[in-house]
């Protein structure tokens, strides 16, 4: 697939809506993961992703997509790489994330906007406007 000139941009702004969403998820043990993927026990990954999910968004804004993997061995770093879909209102964007001892990164796939701009610069403002209104907003006073 050829990249598109917006896509890094729209990396960016689903790297900074879901970084604690990625923090979560890299506090679950690596060899959870390892064991569910392998027994192919995506209902248990799927719980993962929309537990850390329910911290930062509305239910149903981030879910498992249609898989994930496993990259564990003997001469690399292991890595997890998920399958996940962003869906606040008026887009949907699939992408990957990818899990390491350090760091995560984001690949975005596709967005489809529902009613898409003929400017893909609008299209990725409406992207992280829909993203950030479908953030939970917490009260002060429970930061504290």
């Amino acid at each position: 697939m050829n990249r598109q000139p917006h896509s890094y941009e729209r990396e960016i702004i689903v790297a900074k809506a879901i970084e604690g969403v990625a923090s979560e998820l890299r506090l679950i043990d690596l060899a959870d993961y390892v064991a569910f993927i392998r027994l192919e026990s995506m209902a248990s990954i799927a719980d993962i992703v929309e537990s850390a999910a329910e911290l930062y968004f509305v239910p149903g804004t981030l879910r498992l997509g249609h898989g994930c993997e496993a990259h564990v061995g003997w001469t690399e770093a292991p890595r997890i790489v998920l399958d996940l879909e962003l869906r606040p209102t008026g887009v949907t964007v699939y992408f990957t994330l990818t899990l390491s001892a350090s760091d995560a990164s984001v690949d975005v796939k596709y967005v489809a906007f529902d009613e898409p701009s003929e400017d893909p610069e609008a299209n990725s403002a409406f992207l992280a406007r829909a993203l950030e209104a479908s953030r939970i907003r917490r009260a002060a006073s429970m930061r504290a």
